[in-house]
């Protein structure tokens, strides 16, 4: 059932635009099942933020089945569907970092696509060998593997290793996050990002690279 009518306009917005993220990100295969999350921060209401439920798939969220979360974890409504009827334990530690700890960020994505974690699995992170990935040279941030997210501690991390201005991170060994002040910018960085690594990917596989001059870079 709908509950725009006990939201506000800003937060119905927000949860109508979040929601077509998820129907994108599974458009564009980058899905994982129920696997993964993005997150939108409530308009006025900087202390809460919207997130999928655990267990829908991305092609399934609507704009009323996302779950109002606070920061410190309170869960505020759980208007849910199916067998989603909590939000992922990884979900809440990465999303509560990095809103938390930026002011500035409004909309976190994050996927574990075949090309993102395979660029996350190289030594080198992401090269710097294509138009596309000019826009992340020197811009892109690092975390370092720990297992599954559910650690409350690694929060104090992920907000050290995204920094204060990068706008993405490669989570090593995992996947690739995208932080925006908007929905709709959170999600541009995400798929050029994811870009980037499918042709790194492809590249890598043909051969020798050719690499662009760093003061091109």
């Amino acid at each position: 059932m709908s509950i725009k009518d006990q939201v506000s306009a800003e937060e119905w917005q927000t949860r109508v635009e979040l929601a077509a993220c998820f129907r994108l990100l599974d458009f564009y295969d980058m899905s994982d099942l129920t696997g993964t999350h993005s997150s939108a921060r409530v308009p006025g209401e900087p202390e809460h933020f919207l997130i999928n439920a655990h267990g829908e798939f991305f092609d399934e969220v609507t704009a009323s089945s996302l779950i109002k979360v606070h920061l410190d974890g309170t869960i505020i409504d759980e208007q849910t569907s199916g067998d989603g009827d909590k939000i992922n334990p990884a979900g809440y530690t990465i999303h509560s970092a990095v809103l938390s700890g930026r002011e500035d960020v409004n909309c976190v994505i994050h996927t574990h696509t075949r090309a993102g974690v395979a660029v996350s699995s190289m030594k080198r992170g992401l090269l710097p060998i294509s138009q596309h990935s000019m826009q992340f040279f020197e811009r892109t941030s690092y975390h370092h593997y720990e297992g599954t997210a559910v650690n409350l501690d690694e929060r104090q991390r992920l907000q050290r290793d995204l920094g204060e201005e990068n706008e993405v991170m490669i989570l090593t060994n995992h996947g690739l996050l995208a932080a925006g002040n908007n929905v709709s910018a959170a999600f541009q960085l995400h798929f050029r990002l994811e870009t980037c690594c499918r042709i790194q990917v492809d590249a890598m596989a043909g051969g020798d690279l050719h690499m662009i001059d760093e003061d091109v870079c």
